[in-house]
């Protein structure tokens, strides 16, 4: 991908700023957070041995090099401070008491160079943070796009967290323009300008019609935050307001939680945005750029617990607060560089400076940032005991390439006799006289021209494994194989030729099939009949068939990490299964409507089990008549899945 499809931090921002304080002092009274609120945030490498993360339940769920003082680490320790900064520390982060999750999705080189993320990345991020428990995900960055349409995995991972009830906070961006961010331009993501502590929205703010309906402002001028060399700076931009409202989020969780029992993420979104502080309560010259309004943490409460503000401001003597004021850390009154980075997202950065002073000091004893290690691991909610960079279970489908990696490599072929060694049959020829050959090459898992994992096989049955790597490919080439698909555990990272960055899959042998669409079409119906009326009949079923794989292929294509997306894939791509569904639901003229997953109510202990469902309509009786269920459980525990139990079925309006 080109500089405008990579997620990076972005340039200098020059604000003053005022004192800001106030409004979350009655609501930190009530909670400082729950550690049963999990808040992720996707940004750069975070320093979490600075002082102000001391006793903060936060772990790192991968790291991407090493922590270091290049601009990713500086926004990376920076956003999470003003999230999860402690009490007392050099920075008083918004809901130092919820659990954190940091990801880095982008990082820097040995010389502090930015290394950038991808839509895909961010998806990966994204599917990470839903699966290790996250009820809040901040990501304080965005690709400047005008359309606002996501490529197809991110918009899927988006669509994950609407579907698992998780809120996804994301920046406007700092362009000072009428344009939009992707993710922040997602209907379902609650995306985040800047203003001053006014109420004024700042210069470098974006906005957009289309982020009126999901927009709010916070506070984002010379925001207080830490800094990887062990001091605190105040940087400005849309990310740190970003983080400002994912706190606040955190911490009306929290006090959901506290009182309900069940935290209720998108009834959180409804109060904040309903009770934003709009142009008519409040005007200014230009209304648009207000977005849905400003940060109301008062009416928030109101909208989430009718009468509760006013209770806690008169029980702890909170005097009220102007509404669109927000309560930061505390203000020690000193200048500092600004760093607007909040397009930490999808867009070439203009690197700021180093900070130029800070305002405290690691002690000259101490560990560089890079040689300290947190103190304690933390479980994260993931399943892998605090050790939350293990190994992730896959099984994706898509179609089998190759890459080099390297120019030197792929010439080191073309040396070798290869003419076109970008063309797989004349490739195939000399892996065939030359099968060890296929271990240099870098194999992958392409989805609609995308490539999404690297194929590494190891053990003692690799060379078997490449044997049927080079299979698959020559399928492809020559018997019309549409689909491959793999089960494996995800292992490091490669970089392609293009500088793309894959996860590494280990593949299980076991499970690595490739077929033809015709070929399971000949599974569920049996082979094309000779008469000629038959044959049309035979057709048009085919032909229903090959839509539901088309489906599976495209318009539900995913990544294969989640268990339920892992379910889903193996369930697809099981043959006997598809048969048995398709020969029931072709004998009453159905048509698919929908494929889901949902976890099962029952499963054998040390299980992890999944209904897939797949839906079916008649269309000569859409209304009229019942919709088919066709149900069966997927065992996802282990690294090739299994089906559990009988295949059900039953009639649903």
């Amino acid at each position: 991908m080109g500089s405008s499809s990579v997620l990076t931090p972005s340039r200098l921002a020059t604000d003053s700023n005022k004192s800001v304080r106030r409004e979350l002092n009655a609501l930190w009274a009530e909670t400082n957070g729950d550690p049963g609120v999990c808040i992720a945030v996707l940004d750069g490498p975070v320093d979490l041995t600075h002082s102000c993360f001391e006793g903060a339940d936060v772990t790192a769920v991968r790291r991407r090099g090493s922590t270091g003082t290049g601009l990713a680490s500086r926004h990376g320790t920076h956003v999470a401070s003003v999230i999860f900064g402690q009490p007392g520390s050099p920075v008083r982060g918004i809901a130092p008491r919820c659990r954190g999750l940091v990801d880095a999705v982008f990082g820097e080189d040995e010389v502090g160079r930015l290394r950038p993320c991808s839509q895909l990345d961010l998806a990966r991020a994204i599917t990470r943070a839903v699966g290790a428990g996250a009820n809040v995900i901040n990501i304080s960055g965005g690709q400047l796009d005008a359309t606002g349409e996501p490529q197809k995995h991110l918009a899927r991972a988006i669509r994950l967290c609407a579907d698992n009830d998780v809120l996804v906070v994301a920046s406007a961006g700092n362009d000072g323009c009428d344009c939009v961010h992707v993710p922040g331009a997602m209907a379902s993501v609650l995306v985040v300008g800047a203003m001053d502590d006014t109420g004024k929205p700042l210069e470098f703010s974006n906005w957009s019609s289309s982020y009126r309906d999901h927009g709010i402002l916070a506070v984002g001028a010379e925001i207080l935050g830490a800094s990887p060399d062990g001091g605190t700076v105040r940087y400005s931009g849309t990310s740190f307001a970003t983080a400002i409202i994912s706190g606040v989020a955190g911490l009306l969780l929290s006090l959901q939680r506290q009182r309900e029992s069940n935290p209720n993420p998108d009834a959180v979104r409804r109060a904040l945005l309903e009770s934003a502080i709009d142009c008519d309560e409040q005007p200014v010259a230009h209304c648009e750029r207000l977005l849905s309004g400003r940060l109301n943490v008062r009416g928030a409460l109101s909208h989430l617990f009718r009468g509760v503000y006013a209770k806690m401001s008169e029980t702890n003597h909170v005097e009220s607060p102007t509404a669109n004021r927000v309560e930061q850390y505390l203000d020690n009154g000193e200048d500092d560089v600004l760093m607007d980075t909040d397009d930490v997202a999808f867009a070439q950065p203009q690197l700021p400076p180093a900070p130029a002073t800070t305002e405290s000091r690691r002690p000259s004893n101490s560990q560089s940032p890079v040689a300290e290690q947190p103190k304690k691991k933390k479980d994260c909610g993931c399943g892998c005991g605090g050790n939350c960079s293990g190994p992730t279970l896959v099984y994706a489908i898509g179609q089998l390439y190759y890459d080099f990696g390297s120019e030197a490599l792929r010439d080191s072929f073309v040396q070798a006799g290869v003419s076109h060694p970008g063309n797989p049959t004349e490739m195939l020829q000399h892996l065939d006289q030359n099968p060890w050959a296929a271990t240099s090459i870098i194999w992958t898992v392409v989805q609609e021209t995308t490539p999404v994992y690297a194929i590494r096989p190891t053990g003692a049955y690799a060379t078997e494994a490449y044997n049927r790597i080079r299979n698959f490919l020559r399928g492809q080439c020559e018997e019309g194989i549409s689909q491959v698909s793999l089960a494996g555990l995800e292992a490091g990272s490669v970089t392609l030729l293009n500088g793309q960055e894959l996860p590494v899959v280990i593949p299980e042998l076991r499970a690595m099939y490739s077929w033809s669409t015709p070929a399971l079409v000949e599974a569920v119906l049996g082979k094309r009949p000779e008469n000629g009326q038959d044959c049309s009949e035979y057709d048009q079923q085919a032909e229903e068939v090959g839509n539901f794989l088309d489906r599976v292929y495209y318009e539900i294509s995913n990544l294969g990490t989640t268990p339920q997306e892992r379910a889903i894939n193996y369930a697809a791509t099981n043959a006997y299964q598809v048969a048995t569904v398709y020969r029931d639901a072709i004998k009453q003229n159905l048509k698919l409507d929908r494929i889901g997953a949902e976890r099962s109510s029952v499963c054998r202990p040390g299980s992890d089990c999944w209904d897939v469902k797949l839906t079916f309509f008649d269309p000569r009786q859409r209304h009229e008549k019942a919709k088919e269920i066709y149900r069966f459980t997927v065992d996802v525990s282990e690294v090739v899945p299994v089906t559990v139990g009988k295949m059900r079925r039953w009639s649903a309006y």
